[in-house]
């Protein structure tokens, strides 16, 4: 009998010690469960810097198509052959100062005397003789492009526009400090160069960028901050000093 009772007893312990157990599981399970749900928020909460307020990957800024594929190196062979191709333009161009005319009327010449020679020789050979593909430009690529490039016209003056109306003097002084850099670097070199320039940037700097992108942000943010800082004194000291006219107290009157 004494056994029997010892074995109830150490059943029933057993039986309290796995409720306790299960209740801890659970709890502890709701807790993570809680912890799960209030991570997105918190993350959510602790967003992080991006250069220009981009929200997007430096992939879908740039289209997300093939032209973001090149310049961010997805497919090195092509990205190379590409920076390749602009490399010995320049050269051909720049360096040893060949002609745009000249080059295409060369090009010519050559293909057409290939072509003619090809032509001629098959009839010796007894082959039958080349067919020349019949070459033509597409409507729509054309069009696409040159639609492209008029609602980026339009932008553009609209941008102008709103600058030379006075609204933000900030936005003001920060285009034409740009102009005049531009007007320095159009001083130093010819526009070909400068294009040059800007096509090896594009393949350069926005795969810097995306590699050492975390870096590059929390330096950016701390050069935006200290440039905020020095307009705000800026504008305090002499800005602000500066007369606005008296077209507000005629009004006024």
């Amino acid at each position: 009998m004494a056994d029997h009772d010892e074995t109830k007893g150490e059943s029933l312990l057993e039986k309290i010690s796995g409720k306790i157990h299960d209740r801890d599981h659970d709890s502890s399970s709701s807790s993570d469960s809680d912890n799960e749900k209030t991570s997105p928020s918190d993350s959510f909460k602790s967003k992080v810097f991006r250069l220009f307020g981009r929200e997007k990957p430096i992939h879908h800024v740039f289209g997300g198509g093939k032209p973001a594929d090149v310049f961010l190196w997805r497919n090195k062979k092509i990205s190379a052959s590409v920076l390749g191709v602009a490399t010995a333009i320049w050269i051909l161009f720049e360096l040893l100062e060949y002609h745009l005319l000249t080059l295409v009327c060369h090009f010519l010449i050559l293909a057409l005397a290939a072509l003619f020679l090809w032509s001629n020789a098959s009839t010796f050979i007894n082959k039958s003789p080349p067919k020349i593909p019949q070459i033509h430009i597409p409507e729509e690529p054309v069009l696409q492009f040159a639609s492209a490039l008029r609602i980026e016209t339009n932008r553009a003056f609209a941008v102008l526009r709103d600058i030379a109306s006075g609204r933000d003097l900030k936005k003001f002084l920060s285009v034409i400090a740009g102009l005049w850099v531009f007007s320095i670097l159009g001083s130093c070199a010819n526009f070909l160069t400068l294009f040059y320039i800007a096509f090896v940037l594009l393949h350069t700097v926005p795969v810097l960028y995306e590699k050492y992108e975390d870096h590059v942000d929390s330096f950016g943010e701390k050069a935006i901050a200290e440039i905020k800082k020095q307009y705000a004194v800026f504008d305090a000291k002499v800005l602000s000093k500066i007369p606005r006219g008296p077209l507000k107290d005629k009004k006024k009157d």
